[in-house]
């Protein structure tokens, strides 16, 4: 599932220090391969879950995957109107509609098409597009155009919904609100750099994460640590998965709903934090690298509720630095 991801950007890594003597015992761990990209919980239980939560990754993966032609999205996709969701697709979609009306449009679902077009998504490598093609394929995108009524999906044959934008964070909230419906309060779940924490760590302090540098040649290095206080987070970033046209240009996986274009602007990588559900934050790192620095201050300027590490160059190609 979301094979995209297997490149995408790992922004946020998990500070677990490894000072075993001061850990309490009961903190169980384990990590895997799930979306095309890799996996990490721990939380403060002995009982092991694996096996229910390897449940619900195929559960999910079979409501919401785009590469599994039988998955209930790619019904819907293939415009078999019989379909009827479950709960996953009704919440990817609830909050997708939401979204995508706080961020005018900055955060849309139904981009795909253009995603695969540019060769970023499961479609064939176009590294050029026309303007012509781009305004041909944004005529296939409109999120306001789709409805869900009584559980099943209306929409125009063309458009196709795709949550490979905000999977792992959704994913990430499903997992994290099982092991909170074991009582657990204690934990972190991490899918591709995507983060849901609650509670504090094996050594009773709240969770550490760092963002990296956004360093263009390939190298890592941490920009900042940040504690989360019973916080979600999530990272996007250009700067490492991006192609070179025929030109000589920078294509960029993260394409502007409003122009059609992947073109690079001036924000490098953004980290969105929230006392609240990793999707949401996930979206909303995405809308950002589409909307561009100065107007994601704009769009922050009206929610304190969102912190954020935003990540830039100045016209001097300086890497510098806006948190809230």
């Amino acid at each position: 599932m979301y094979k995209q991801y297997i490149s995408l950007l790992l922004l946020v890594s998990i500070l677990i220090t490894s000072c075993k003597s001061k850990e309490k015992e009961e903190y169980s761990k384990f990590r895997g391969d799930i979306f095309g990209t890799t996996y990490s919980i721990i939380y403060e239980d002995s009982k092991n879950f694996q096996e229910e939560i390897n449940t619900i990754f195929n559960d999910f993966n079979n409501s919401l995957s785009t590469y599994i032609p039988t998955s209930i999205v790619s019904k819907v996709n293939q415009n078999d109107s019989t379909v009827v969701v479950d709960m996953y697709f009704i919440e990817a979609f609830n909050k997708a509609k939401r979204i995508y009306k706080e961020t005018d449009g900055f955060f849309d679902p139904t981009i795909g098409k253009l995603i695969n077009a540019y060769g970023f998504g499961s479609g064939k490598e176009k590294k050029d597009l026309t303007q012509v093609e781009v305004d041909s394929l944004k005529n296939l995108m409109g999120f306001e155009k789709i409805v869900l009524v009584e559980n099943k999906v209306l929409k125009p044959n063309e458009i196709e919904f795709n949550v490979n934008a905000y999977a792992k964070g959704l994913g990430v909230d499903v997992v994290g609100r099982f092991l909170e419906s074991k009582g657990i309060k204690n934990y972190l779940v991490e899918i591709g750099g995507e983060i849901r924490a609650r509670g504090n760590s094996p050594r009773g302090t709240l969770w550490k994460v760092a963002i990296d540098d956004p360093n263009t040649d390939g190298s890592r290095s941490q920009s900042r640590t940040i504690e989360l206080n019973n916080q979600s987070m999530a990272t996007s970033g250009n700067y490492r998965k991006f192609k070179v046209n025929s030109n000589g240009e920078k294509v960029v996986h993260t394409v502007n709903p409003k122009t059609g274009l992947a073109q690079e602007n001036n924000l490098l990588s953004a980290s969105v934090l929230i006392q609240g559900d990793c999707a949401d934050v996930d979206a909303y790192a995405t809308a950002f690298m589409a909307m561009g620095l100065e107007e994601t201050k704009v769009f922050l300027a009206n929610r304190p509720d969102l912190k954020v590490v935003l990540l830039y160059a100045n016209k001097e190609g300086e890497i510098l630095e806006f948190a809230n």
